[in-house]
């Protein structure tokens, strides 16, 4: 399991979906679940998170605007998800960088935006299929480039207040995952990248894996030296299924 200076960290992503009636099903479930010794996180669509925010969980949200406040139609700034109790936010994730365009440098800017506002990030990094296809070179070289926009942006002290979370995207929602070796081997090859720029950092850093996380699989992947938790989707839809995934990082 994960070492004891760090904390596991399991984050569910709803995604676009939920309702009312999955709000109440997982404050009931989860307020009646003992998860100590892990960080639980829920981050649902922004409409739901006042609701959630009567767990006795952490609420996150899936993104936030880089911007302040002004005439910005649609957009949610960091001060306003503190104002409904967050603690952490989602950026980078790989449907809000292929849907939304989002570049790692933009990537990076709402990373600091976060962390200004006392809320910890979980920064997204990955590669897509052809990059896997293509070796370990070009999966590394590929992951090298997110992070250096992220260490370049951010100091130390600002990424010691951050998550990350490697998400391979041929892996979400696909049914494929990661081998826990797969998983592990990028993990070690993040942390040995943000050693660079401070190696006591990287080595409190909490690294997620997200990439069909499921209860059958989750503790074989939670056991690997320097995985640190998971970032949930599909099964995080699920209480029992997440409620599993949560005691699976139990150290």
């Amino acid at each position: 399991m994960t070492t004891m200076n760090r904390k596991p960290l399991v984050a569910g992503n709803w995604k676009m979906n939920g309702n009312k009636a999955l709000v109440a099903e997982f404050i009931n479930a989860l307020n009646a679940d003992d998860a100590n010794g892990v960080d639980v996180v829920v981050c649902p669509p922004a409409i739901y998170l006042s609701a959630l925010s009567a767990g006795r969980f952490a609420i996150g949200a899936q993104d936030v605007s880089a911007l302040d406040q002004g005439a910005h139609t649609g957009d949610i700034s960091v001060d306003m998800l503190s104002e409904v109790g967050c603690k952490y936010v989602i950026v980078g994730h790989s449907e809000r960088r292929e849907d939304h365009g989002e570049t790692s440098d933009s990537v990076a800017e709402k990373a600091e935006k976060v962390v200004s506002a006392g809320l910890t990030p979980i920064v997204c990094v990955g590669e897509p299929l052809e990059v896997r296809e293509a070796g370990d070179q070009a999966v590394q070289g590929f992951i090298r480039e997110q992070l250096s926009a992220l260490t370049s942006k951010l100091s130390a002290s600002e990424l010691n207040q951050s998550v990350i979370a490697y998400e391979p995207i041929w892996a979400i929602g696909t049914g494929k995952t990661a081998s826990p070796e797969q998983a592990q081997d990028v993990h070690a090859f993040i942390r040995g990248e943000l050693s660079e720029t401070d190696a006591e950092v990287a080595s409190g850093m909490r690294i997620l894996y997200g990439g069909s996380v499921k209860p059958a699989n989750a503790q074989e992947l939670f056991s690997q030296p320097d995985v640190d938790g998971g970032l949930i989707g599909g099964a995080s839809l699920k209480t029992d299924d997440f409620i599993a995934i949560c005691q699976s990082a139990k150290i």
